[in-house]
């Protein structure tokens, strides 16, 4: 789901006459949630895309950055900011290999909240802002390991003290036969490319128990 804000008649510009378009990057993974902290300032661009989605897909396969690489096809300059890396993305790869598409073009993106620039001034690269989200994402992605693995031996333990609530006693039904259910395994197939539990629920019409529970069984049998 993406919103956009613009000052300008993005679809009647004229690349080689306008000037540089001011665009201002914000995401959040949930519809729930909102953009306000990361507008902070934005009367100041020309352009506001707002997704909501989750981190883990790919930067140019969002609706904002579909829009984005639109605007850079059609021949527009533009200076790109981004309240913070991870709204960009969660994986350290997919984070700088769009960093490196966009200083192919020659556009720097400004993260706002930790203050760095992915270009200098002569549009060399900037060796310290790669390194330093190198180390937050992987910082990051050793986080979500963890709780993954702490989920996993939350559910041993749970189950061991008779406390986790798998199959209904008395069901046939299989893990396998619940997740090949139609709803059930569309709700996996969008758990795995990274939408939340609240975004599957409504997205398939599953309660949010539901599709915690088709969560749970796909760490288990991950």
């Amino acid at each position: 789901m993406t919103k956009s804000i613009s000052k300008l008649d993005l679809n009647g510009i004229h690349p080689k006459n306008e000037k540089t378009i001011q665009v201002l990057y914000t995401r959040v993974s949930t519809i729930e949630q909102t953009t306000d902290r990361q507008k902070v300032g934005s009367d100041k661009y020309d352009l506001v895309l707002e997704d909501k989605c989750s981190g883990t897909i790919s930067f140019f396969e969002r609706d904002g950055g579909k829009r984005i690489k639109s605007l850079l096809v059609q021949g527009c300059n533009i200076i790109l900011s981004v309240w913070s890396i991870d709204r960009l993305g969660r994986d350290v790869r997919d984070i700088l290999n769009s960093i490196h598409y966009f200083n192919k073009k020659g556009i720097c993106i400004h993260f706002v909240s930790q203050g760095l620039k992915t270009l200098n001034e002569d549009k060399s690269e900037n060796p310290i802002t790669k390194m330093i989200i190198s180390i937050l994402g992987v910082v990051g992605e050793m986080e979500r390991n963890a709780i993954k693995e702490r989920t996993r031996e939350g559910i041993a333990i749970a189950k061991l003290k008779g406390k986790f609530l798998g199959r209904v006693k008395g069901s046939t039904e299989d893990t396998l036969s619940f997740l090949q259910k139609p709803k059930n395994r569309k709700a996996v197939d969008l758990l795995k490319k990274g939408y939340s539990i609240s975004e599957v629920s409504k997205i398939v019409s599953l309660s949010y128990n539901s599709v915690s529970k088709i969560s749970k069984l796909i760490v288990i049998n991950a």
